[in-house]
């Protein structure tokens, strides 16, 4: 198939560091190239692909500066709408700007959702362009969207399995937390985890200016302790032996996450995880198998001692046999394979329906407590 990769602007594919969505988007591009697909990848032009690279900004947006990224994205999807006919898909991973100028096209067009849902700043475009073909990241991403979004298949995360080595040991004996200092994630939690276990906790963090007050008042007074170590932000390589020598991965989450890449790259280094039970979460742990799953404090400082003894062979085979990028990649080829095959069908796209906001529903106590500034990329 000829397949366009549509990637956000704001990091290099694969990104340098953190970049949740630019990341998969690599492994999904890399794993259609090696399965002999033609694809080309639109992204910054600083990205490293074995694809065709269509460069639409010199370097990703984060390093030039900008503040508002939405006008480069639209001058990269003007690009794309004019090099449509030469694709047999259009795979977009920016969750909704191409919804309006993509409409006419939407029988070759997939959209994989990678945030969360359930935001209501984002809700009229979603009730508006029902008819735009979906792909979720996990079913409990999909609970807030409406009964008539047309989607396609849920398709979890995966990653290359040879990223990581399997750890048959964990040689380092702490707790690991990767990712983000933010509010919804909890590292307050990971930090009473160990204190309350006697096990030593690992931060390998970065602090983004919306959470710097997060970090002064709460964080930061916590992690002068013994058994805490700050980190701070690492980069793909140090990440193997951060994950790779923990005892676990404390993921103790606060919000519903559609789905936490991090948990999949720990088994996949054959490193246990204890989760929180919220949103995605259920979908990728197997409990007592890929990890603990819990739903108090007490339960998590019990999940301590119960990782110590779990299989750690056990929890690689759990990984490969659901979350590599050839899992991923097999589940998306039959999406396309999908929509294509509707191509023949006699389809009439309803127009978009215009959308009546509900005031009590976007101002009021049903909004989610959490700013643009926090959503994961």
């Amino acid at each position: 198939m000829r397949i366009a990769q549509i990637a956000p602007l704001s990091e290099a594919v694969p990104p340098k560091f953190y970049g949740g969505t630019e990341r998969v988007v690599s492994w999904i591009t890399e794993e259609l190239v090696r399965q002999g697909h033609d694809v080309t990848l639109f992204a910054s032009g600083d990205s490293q692909t074995s694809a065709k690279l269509a460069a639409c900004t010199p370097e990703g947006l984060r390093l030039l500066g900008y503040r508002d990224h939405t006008a480069s994205h639209l001058a990269m999807l003007h690009q794309v709408h004019r090099r449509a006919h030469e694709f047999d898909i259009l795979h977009f991973h920016i969750d909704l700007l191409q919804y309006p100028m993509f409409e006419d096209l939407y029988y070759k067009c997939v959209t994989t959702m990678h945030g969360r849902l359930d935001v209501p700043d984002f809700m009229p475009v979603y009730k508006t362009f029902t008819g735009m073909p979906l792909v979720s990241i996990s079913d409990n991403q999909r609970l807030p969207m409406p009964s008539n979004s047309n989607w396609l298949s849920t398709i979890h995360h995966g990653l290359p399995a040879e990223n990581c080595p399997f750890y048959p040991e964990s040689k380092g004996g702490y707790l690991a937390f990767l990712g983000r200092i933010s509010p919804e994630k909890r590292p307050d939690r990971a930090i009473e985890m160990a204190k309350r276990s006697g096990v030593p906790l690992k931060i390998a963090a970065k602090v983004d200016k919306a959470d710097q007050e997060y970090w002064d008042e709460v964080i930061e007074p916590m992690i002068h302790h013994p058994l805490i170590e700050y980190i701070g932000e690492i980069n793909e390589e140090q990440k193997k032996d951060f994950l790779g020598n923990a005892l676990a991965l404390a993921f103790p989450i606060d919000w519903p996450e559609p789905f936490g890449l991090v948990m999949i790259e720990a088994m996949s280094a054959g490193t246990p995880v204890i989760a929180f039970r919220n949103g995605s979460v259920p979908e990728v742990i197997k409990d007592g198998v890929g990890g603990v799953l819990c739903d108090s404090m007490d339960e998590a400082v019990a999940a301590v001692d119960k990782v110590k003894t779990m299989s750690r062979a056990g929890v690689r085979r759990h990984f490969e046999t659901a979350f590599t990028a050839e899992c991923m990649v097999k589940k998306y080829v039959a999406a396309y394979e999908e929509l294509l095959s509707r191509q023949g069908e006699v389809i009439k796209l309803s127009k978009a329906a215009p959308f009546a906001p509900h005031y009590g529903e976007m101002n009021g106590t049903a909004r989610p407590a959490i700013s643009v500034a926090a959503m994961p990329a």
